[in-house]
């Protein structure tokens, strides 16, 4: 008697359940079909806008990064879609995702401090890769420009990581930006040497130079008188790719060329501070 008792449970279980799944199903064949071809759609839609960012030749940066900002953001339009198409409430499931997009907002304020600062260089481009930049105490080339933090190499063969946040907000030297470049070099003489001689010597070692650029014409002027001794500012226009080496010549040069006529440079007294 317990036996067939149970037996008529069970059937009524197994009918229960056969009569809901069948009366469910056609929401659950809705649903994962919406979630299969949204899931397509999203594959063609990020396809199709980075074929676009790239044929306007958007910063690769930012096209990650917006790549990634829409390949997300449909994810989550369509989970809402498809929770919707199984019958559960959204409505209480956004208001969850806003209080906790709010709360991770407020403990991350350095952090979207930085990423807002990311967005400002991506769109305004002070900088692009391969540029030599001065910011926040630090120089070196741009080898990585990412969402949070802005990657710059050193002559010294050192990764330095500035937060985007300080960089954007900050003064920005580049030195890449312009085609041209202008040298400020600076030697002493004393008092007993023939300036005008010096001048000529240097003229000359500039004229002769070919990496040195005939407009804007080089000058060699007199930038200050000490205590010690006579400053002599060099300034000769380079090609960004040249500037170091022209300032290397520049000074060898005219070491060799003031040891010939016997020449000698003043050392610069530091003056000493009351």
């Amino acid at each position: 008697m317990k036996t067939d008792l149970n037996i008529n449970y069970f059937d009524q279980y197994t009918s229960s359940f056969i009569s809901a799944l069948i009366d469910y199903s056609p929401k659950l064949i809705a649903a994962l079909l919406l979630f299969f071809i949204g899931s397509w759609a999203i594959k063609v839609v990020n396809r199709i806008s980075r074929k676009i960012m790239n044929k306007r030749e958007v910063e690769p940066t930012l096209i990650e990064f917006l790549s990634d900002v829409i390949f997300w953001g449909l994810r989550i339009l369509l989970f809402i879609a498809v929770i919707s198409k199984l019958g559960i409430e959204s409505s209480s499931f956004v208001a969850i995702l806003g209080a906790a997009g709010l709360a991770i907002g407020l403990s991350l304020q350095g952090s979207l401090s930085n990423f807002a600062g990311g967005m400002l260089i991506i769109l305004f481009k002070p900088f692009k890769l391969g540029d030599v930049i001065e910011a926040q105490g630090a120089s070196g080339t741009v080898i990585d420009i990412q969402i949070f933090v802005t990657q710059l190499l050193t002559a010294s063969n050192q990764v330095i990581f500035i937060p985007n946040g300080a960089l954007s907000n900050g003064n920005i030297i580049n030195f890449s930006k312009l085609q041209n470049r202008r040298t400020d070099l600076t030697i002493g003489i004393s008092y007993d040497t023939d300036i005008k001689k010096v001048k000529t010597i240097i003229n000359l070692l500039l004229e002769n130079n070919t990496k040195v650029l005939k407009d804007p014409k080089p000058s060699v002027v007199i930038k200050e008188i000490t205590d010690s001794g006579i400053k002599i500012a060099i300034r000769a226009w380079a090609t960004n790719a040249n500037f170091w080496d022209i300032c290397s010549e520049i000074l060898e040069d005219s070491k060799e060329a003031f040891d010939a006529a016997e020449i000698k440079f003043q050392p610069f007294v530091k003056e000493a501070t009351k």
